[in-house]
């Protein structure tokens, strides 16, 4: 067994709950491929499940907005240094970077230094803002995996070595239970209507927007009877915390962990933050408001600088406004509430909704982005150790 000693070592760094979820079935499916492959970065959970040895948890690490980056600056810095000065100790044959362009963009540059190929899994969002960030990747990146379909072209007209793998969430986003299973299993009434609340992944996001969104369910008790309330909450958030929160409006909301996709299913309506779980409610086609609120100085910055129409993932898929979004001072739990509202009472703009949500997963290439990313990065092990 010979492997151990010529075992080759890959460092793979995700920065966020769902670039965790996504290296972790990476690395599952590269050891399909070779089971004696070594990894070691950053991550989470999913990751440390996989056998990753951890640097830094993908946990202390996520930040919403510029602003907030300042607070946790010298934690991130120190991870960094620990991570570039692995490139000289550790010599992995492989580096895979996860979404998370401000961190992982400069750890591509020192490996590139170093003479290691680096793999992009998940582009950063080149296409909204900082687009000057194309160079950069063409300059210390060997090989981009993307998976949103028009990301392709985008990466290819700059002369950079792409290839569209599909959406991961393709593979994930499946229920467990049937309706009546769910409303049993949660103890929700078949002939309440349910209302979903995602409030995000992140301390500083969910502080902002669940007393939003637990005001407009407080206007929609008022409109609305029988209602009942799920919130499903991200692994990485501490259940004291939401709880601490929810505590303070006077009705009873079913906090739950981790069943995030029946619990969407199950809902009949979900007020959700901006990111990667709009996507996921897309392809349960559930109905949905979208919310975006950060920083008065971050959105001040942002604004300046993003250049896309949508900010919501499914209208952006979709090229078209298929879904509210209430943006900053528009997020307010009046707001929140009236589009909610409209989505409960209007059965025919829901129905619409739920249509026009179908038609987004078609767009998104066919399951399989984990095995189809694990291909190319064996095959950049095999072609950079059969060169040196």
């Amino acid at each position: 067994m010979d492997g151990a000693v010529n075992a080759r070592r890959v460092m793979i760094v995700a920065g966020e709950a769902s670039g965790d979820l996504h290296g972790g079935r990476l690395v599952q499916s590269m050891r399909g491929i070779d089971p004696s492959l070594l990894f070691y970065g950053m991550g989470g959970n999913s990751m440390r499940q996989e056998g990753v040895e951890r640097v830094a948890d993908a946990a202390d690490m996520a930040v919403v907005g510029l602003t907030e980056v300042v607070s946790k600056l010298r934690a991130i810095l120190r991870v960094m240094r620990r991570l570039k000065a692995s490139f000289k100790e550790a010599r992995p044959d492989l580096v895979i970077l996860i979404d998370y362009p401000d961190f992982n963009l400069p750890l591509a540059r020192a490996a590139k230094k170093q003479g290691i190929p680096v793999l992009y899994y998940i582009s950063p969002q080149v296409w909204a803002w900082r687009k000057g960030r194309i160079d950069t990747i063409r300059n210390n990146v060997d090989r981009m995996a993307v998976i949103l379909p028009f990301e392709e072209e985008i990466y290819r007209n700059a002369g950079v070595n792409v290839s569209f793998v599909g959406h991961p969430l393709l593979d994930e986003v499946r229920t467990k239970y049937d309706r009546p299973q769910a409303l049993k299993r949660f103890g929700l009434r078949e002939e309440a209507v349910t209302v979903g609340i995602l409030p995000g992944s992140r301390r500083s996001e969910v502080s902002r927007l669940l007393p939003e969104m637990l005001a407009a369910c407080r206007i929609m008790k008022e409109r609305i009877s029988p209602l009942q309330f799920v919130l499903p909450f991200a692994g990485t958030l501490d259940p004291d915390f939401v709880q601490e929160i929810v505590r303070q409006f006077p009705f009873k909301v079913n906090v739950i962990r981790n069943e995030i996709y029946d619990l969407i299913a199950v809902s009949d309506v979900v007020m959700v933050a901006s990111g990667t779980a709009t996507l996921e409610t897309a392809l349960l086609e559930t109905p949905m408001v979208i919310v975006y609120k950060v920083s008065a100085a971050s959105y001040a910055v942002g604004r300046r600088f993003i250049r896309v129409d949508h900010i919501g993932l499914p209208n952006i898929i979709a090229g078209r406004t298929i879904v509210p979004e209430l943006i900053q001072r528009n997020a307010t739990g009046e707001r929140i509430a009236a589009e909610a509202i409209e989505l409960v009472v209007r059965r025919d703009k829901a129905r619409e909704m739920r249509t026009a949500l179908a038609g987004i997963r078609g767009k998104l290439g066919t399951p399989g982005a984990s095995q189809r990313t694990a291909r190319i990065a064996c095959d950049m092990l095999s072609h950079h150790n059969g060169g040196g």
